[in-house]
């Protein structure tokens, strides 16, 4: 991304996306993604799904997500359904929301990669993908 610039992309309601997307500025999703999103900032629509892991600076997440999120800042609103586990550093939920997962905050992820080394790193990105 240019520096100074501020950009973004949208995914409207009638695209549906198979595949991984990889996005160095801000995105705004209101379709179906079958694939892994990795973006500096997502928003997602309520009538939005997603179907994979969700990495992002920030995130705002309104619809379906089935797969881990990974984010620093994670805003969860209540018309949110998460299927998957939830990694953070600031979490906010609102009333209603529902996630079928664990929590963990990132500080902790990184604790245990220093003590397990990047092999541990390698098996539950199998895992993960065993499970995608």
């Amino acid at each position: 991304m240019a520096s100074g610039s501020s950009t973004f992309s949208v995914i409207g309601s009638d695209v549906s996306i198979k595949g991984d997307i990889s996005a160095s500025a801000d995105l705004h999703v209101d379709g179906t993604i079958e694939g892994d999103i990795k973006c500096a900032s997502l928003v997602q629509g309520e009538t939005s799904e997603v179907h994979g892991a969700v990495i992002a600076e920030t995130a705002r997440l309104a619809g379906r997500v089935v797969g881990s999120i990974t984010a620093r800042e994670l805003v969860i609103l209540k018309s949110a359904r998460i299927e998957g586990d939830v990694h953070y550093d600031a979490l906010t939920i609102e009333q209603g929301a529902a996630v079928d997962g664990r929590f963990s905050p990132n500080s902790q992820r990184q604790a245990a990669h220093a003590v397990s080394g990047p092999a541990a790193d390698e098996a539950e990105e199998a895992a993960l993908q065993l499970t995608n």
